[in-house]
C-alpha cells in the first residue's frame, strides 16, 4: 500500500493527471471548476415534471443514531440539517429507512412506520428549512426517503447478535454467518407479505411530505440479493423474470395506491466474490467453490469480472417502469468494500486496500459512463467520488459536462464537509481542514456499536462520549 501516493499530497491538477496517467488509472477531469449561473454542476435537470436545480446529490446513509423504536433521534435531526444546508438540490434518499423491525440493519436505524411518521415528518421539514435558510430558496429542491431491508445483515434486536434474512443459501456468505444465531429462510409467501409491507412504508413516506421514494437494490441486502437469486426455487429465483418480480409486483402495488409518488431506485451495477483479510490484512477473494461465482449480479462468473448482460436488462425494466432516477452504486460494504466505497484507511473489520482506491472510483466512473450511453432517457447519479477529495469538483464537472453520469452523489464527504456543494456552486475555496480523507471511522464507530459520524473533523463528535470509546477501541 505504501506506493498509493494520498490525494492530499497533489498540489495541482496536472500532478494528479500525471499520476494517473502514469498509473493507467483512467479518471478524466478539468482544470478549473466553474461557479455561477451557466456552470456545469449549477445546471438543472428536469425528471418526471420535477426541476432539480444543481447537479449535487446527497446520498442516503445510516447513521445508527435513531431512536429504539425507529423515530430520528436528535444526531438524526442534525446529520439531515447538514444535508439541507449543504446546497444540493437533491436530497436522494436522504436516509435508509427499513420497512419492518426484522429488516433493520441495527438497533438504531431508521424505521418507516405508523408510530414514526410524523418524527419522520417534523425531521425532514427540519432539513427543508435547513436548505431554505442556507441557500434562500426551496426552487429545485426533491427529497426522497430509501426503503431497505437488511437481509443477512439484519440486527433487529442486538447489535452483535445478527438475525440473518436470507433468499437463498449462499457459499461464502452463510459461512460467516454466527453460529447459533437465528436464520430466516424466506419462503414465497413470506416474500409476497413482504411486499406489501414495502407499499406500506411507500405510503408513509409520502405521508410524511417525501417527494419520492427509493427501491433499493443494492450493497448486498435482501433486495439486491434477490437479484443473485440464480440457485433459488419457486417464482422469486432462477431466471432473471422472477428475480425481477419483487421490483415489479412493488411498484404495481405502490401505484395502484400512490399514483402520484415518484419512484427512485439505487442499484449495484455490478457485484464481485466477497473479499477478506490476506497477508499483511490485504483484501484478497474468497476461494470459490466449483470455481465458478454465480451470485454476482453484473458479474462474468470468475468473481473478478464485470458482465452487464443483466445490469442492462434491469435498466431496461426501469425504463419500461417509468423509474427514470437512478442512483449508482457497487458490490457491499459488507463483503468487498474496496469496489463499493475506496478509501486509504479501513474500517475495523475490514482489510488494506488490495488496489489503488483511484481504481476503485476509476471502474465505477466507467461503468455509470456505460450505462448512460446506453439509456441517455435515465438519469444517473454517480457515486465512490469521496476518495476524489480536492479533485471531486474536477471530475464531477468533466463527467456531467461530457455526459457521463448527471448527477455527483456524496456520501461520506457529508459527514465532515456538508459544504462542500455550497462552496463549489458559489466559486469559492475548499475548506481543506473539512474535506473527507477516508479514515473509515463513520463506519468503525456503528460495526462497533456507536452512532456514526465523522470523529477525526466534525468537532461535535469529538466532543461525544463515543470518541473516547472509539479511541479505546482502535487501541485494541
Amino acid at each position: 500500500m505504501s506506493e498509493y501516493r494520498k490525494i492530499a499530497s497533489f498540489k495541482t491538477a496536472d500532478e494528479f493527471r500525471d499520476y494517473l496517467k502514469a498509473s493507467s488509472i483512467d479518471i478524466p477531469l478539468d482544470d478549473e471548476v466553474k461557479s455561477g449561473p451557466g456552470s456545469v454542476l449549477s445546471s438543472h435537470a428536469t425528471i418526471s415534471g420535477h426541476e432539480i436545480g444543481n447537479r449535487f446529490c446527497i446520498l442516503p446513509m445510516e447513521g445508527w443514531d435513531c431512536e429504539l423504536d425507529g423515530n430520528p433521534g436528535p444526531l438524526t435531526v442534525r446529520r439531515w440539517e447538514r444535508f439541507g444546508e449543504s446546497g444540493a438540490k437533491l436530497m436522494y434518499g436522504t436516509e435508509a429507512a427499513a420497512v419492518c423491525h426484522e429488516g433493520r440493519s441495527n438497533t438504531r436505524q431508521l424505521m418507516i412506520a405508523e408510530n414514526t411518521v410524523a418524527g419522520i415528518e417534523k425531521a425532514r421539514k427540519a432539513m427543508l428549512s435547513a436548505h431554505i435558510k442556507a441557500t434562500g430558496s426551496e426552487k429545485g429542491y426533491l427529497a426522497g426517503l430509501q426503503l431497505t431491508h437488511s437481509g443477512r445483515f439484519s440486527k433487529p434486536n442486538d447489535d452483535h447478535n445478527p438475525e440473518p434474512v436470507i433468499v437463498y443459501n449462499h457459499p461464502i456468505l452463510d459461512k460467516r454467518i454466527k453460529p447459533g444465531a437465528k436464520v430466516t429462510l424466506l419462503t414465497d409467501s413470506d416474500i409476497e407479505r413482504l411486499i406489501e409491507k414495502y407499499i406500506n412504508a411507500a405510503l408513509l413516506a409520502q405521508k410524511a411530505g417525501f417527494d419520492f421514494v427509493d427501491l433499493k437494490h443494492c450493497h448486498g441486502y435482501l433486495t439486491h440479493e434477490l437479484l443473485s437469486a440464480v440457485t433459488r426455487p419457486g417464482k422469486f429465483g432462477g431466471s432473471f423474470e422472477n428475480r425481477t418480480r419483487f421490483l415489479r409486483e412493488l411498484v404495481a402495488g405502490i401505484r395502484a395506491k400512490a399514483p402520484d409518488l415518484m419512484f427512485g431506485c439505487r442499484i449495484s451495477l455490478f457485484d464481485f466474490v466477497p473479499f477478506k483479510k490476506g497477508p499483511d490484512n490485504v483484501g484478497v477473494p474468497e476461494e470459490i467453490p466449483g470455481g465458478k461465482y454465480l451470485h454476482a449480479f453484473g458479474g462474468d462468473g470468475s468473481g473478478l469480472g464485470i458482465d452487464l448482460t443483466e445490469t442492462y436488462m434491469f435498466l431496461d425494466l426501469l425504463k419500461k417502469l417509468d423509474i427514470k432516477l437512478v442512483c449508482t452504486t457497487v458490490g457491499s460494504p459488507y463483503y468487498n468494500p474496496h469496489i463499493q466505497r475506496p478509501a486509504m484507511f479501513p474500517p475495523s473489520d475490514g482489510y488494506r486496500p488490495p488496489e489503488d482506491p483511484l481504481a476503485g472510483v476509476a471502474r465505477q466512473i466507467k461503468v455509470v459512463a456505460d450505462v448512460k450511453k446506453k439509456f441517455p432517457e435515465l438519469f444517473f447519479i454517480s457515486a465512490g467520488l469521496t476518495y476524489l477529495q480536492e479533485f471531486l469538483p474536477n471530475v464531477a464537472q468533466h463527467l456531467i459536462g461530457n455526459g457521463m453520469t448527471d448527477f455527483a452523489g456524496l456520501g461520506r464527504m457529508v459527514l465532515s464537509y456538508p459544504w462542500m456543494p455550497a462552496d463549489v456552486l458559489a466559486g469559492r475555496p475548499l475548506q481543506k481542514k473539512c474535506i473527507c480523507r477516508t479514515f473509515s471511522e463513520c463506519t468503525t464507530a456503528p460495526r462497533n456499536g456507536l452512532v456514526s459520524g465523522c470523529y477525526p473533523l466534525d468537532h461535535f463528535y469529538r466532543e461525544l462520549p463515543d470518541y473516547k470509546t472509539l479511541a479505546e477501541m482502535k487501541k485494541k
